[in-house]
């Protein structure tokens, strides 16, 4: 049975998981959550009202990590987590790590700039929605604003100091590789594709699947610069394995 994947296009904890189905093989199909409405909308499904929710049958798994081992576990070729005891420790680890200090840090930092740029994060709330949603955003654009920085924890100085835990944590992955291709091992891990998936919005690549702002506004255009140095690997992964079934 076709598995369904609840998602905001947007949102890179979704990209892992649309990355993990794209990796294996797998097919599935995508219900765009709204946000907003998005509460209501997973609740149907799942416990919490979070994303990215995957839904097979009676089968219901909530939180990309928690997807991609489920995915491990029924869909092995090609597995994701080593079959090596401590190599999958040592993924899970890795992937806790990116998911805190990559994944969060990034979405705050990015949201500061963007969420006073409407015309700019509106299209990417919502990507690939219905004909309503882009106006709906827009109407509504005021109180889903105050209600992503209230959730998120986005101020000025929150977002500061978010920036500087982005840019340890990508030179901790940079010493980690050391001129090596993975995280872990000798093999392309959920370690790799969680370092990809959470750090895209810093090098906006096409086969995340949303069209990104031909411009970035400042002080994030600027900023970004900062980053370059330590992409380059993770780039690089993100280009091999993407799309390789």
């Amino acid at each position: 049975m076709t598995i369904k994947l609840i998602q905001f296009p947007i949102s890179h904890f979704c990209e892992k998981v649309r990355w993990a189905l794209d990796y294996k093989g797998i097919p599935y199909k995508v219900e765009n959550a709204v946000p907003g409405f998005h509460m209501l909308q997973v609740r149907r499904v799942a416990s919490k009202t979070t994303v990215p929710v995957i839904v097979q049958d009676k089968t219901v798994v909530q939180g990309s990590g928690d997807i991609i081992t489920w995915l491990d576990q029924h869909y092995p070729e090609p597995l994701l987590t080593p079959t090596d005891t401590g190599l999958a420790g040592d993924a899970l680890e890795w992937e806790t790590y990116l998911d805190k200090e990559i994944g969060v840090h990034v979405r705050r930092y990015v949201y500061q700039t963007l969420l006073q740029h409407p015309k700019k994060v509106i299209p990417l709330l919502g990507a690939d929605g219905n004909w309503w949603v882009k106006p709906y955003l827009t109407l509504g654009y005021p109180g889903i604003a105050k209600f992503m920085r209230v959730g998120m924890n986005i101020t000025p100085g929150t977002a500061a100091k978010s920036k500087e835990r982005v840019l340890a944590a990508l030179k901790r992955v940079n010493d980690a590789l050391q001129g090596g291709e993975f995280l872990v091992g000798n093999q392309f891990t959920r370690a790799d594709l969680t370092a990809g998936a959470l750090a895209a919005a810093l090098f906006t690549p096409d086969d995340y699947g949303v069209d990104w702002p031909q411009d970035w506004p400042e002080p994030l255009k600027s900023e970004l610069a900062e980053f370059e140095p330590y992409l380059k690997p993770i780039k690089a992964v993100y280009a091999k394995y993407r799309n390789k079934a």
